[in-house]
């Protein structure tokens, strides 16, 4: 059982150098739980990929449609972001040590988290990795 940000899972559909691990590790595991926000922060990155050049229309369709699969088909196991997510979210920021940068998305990633008592987080964000352990949270890369 493991809980990715969208970092994570965006190593599934545009391949990097750590896709091949990723694969592994999620491909192992019983379940991959992963935010709502994935969804759309997911879209995100592979529109990134098409305006950017780097991916066709036609590739950039084939990811969605891999993804869409993948949720269909059950290998994600979705976390609402419901109202007590954003309301713990929002006050993480009142007791946050003024030395922390974190964005809005990763306080959302990393409360996920915490709300339903993963210890661990995989990551491959930068500034979430540095967050997360504030919120005694452990970032994991593969």
């Amino acid at each position: 059982m493991v809980f990715c940000d969208t970092s994570t899972v965006a190593k599934l559909y545009v391949v990097e150098t750590e896709s091949k691990a990723v694969r592994a590790l999620l491909e192992e595991a019983d379940q991959r739980f992963v935010s709502d926000l994935v969804r759309v922060e997911l879209m995100g990155v592979f529109h990134r990929q098409l305006r950017e050049k780097t991916w066709s229309r036609e590739k950039f369709d084939v990811a969605v449609r891999q993804f869409n699969s993948d949720d269909i088909g059950g290998f994600w196991t979705w976390i609402s972001l419901d109202a007590a997510i954003i309301d713990a979210a929002a006050k993480t920021y009142a007791t946050l040590p003024d030395t922390v940068f974190l964005r809005a998305a990763d306080c959302l990633h990393l409360v996920t988290c915490l709300h339903h008592n993963f210890p661990e987080i995989y990551t491959y964000d930068k500034h979430q990795t540095l967050a997360a352990p504030a919120l005694g949270i452990k970032p994991l890369k593969v």
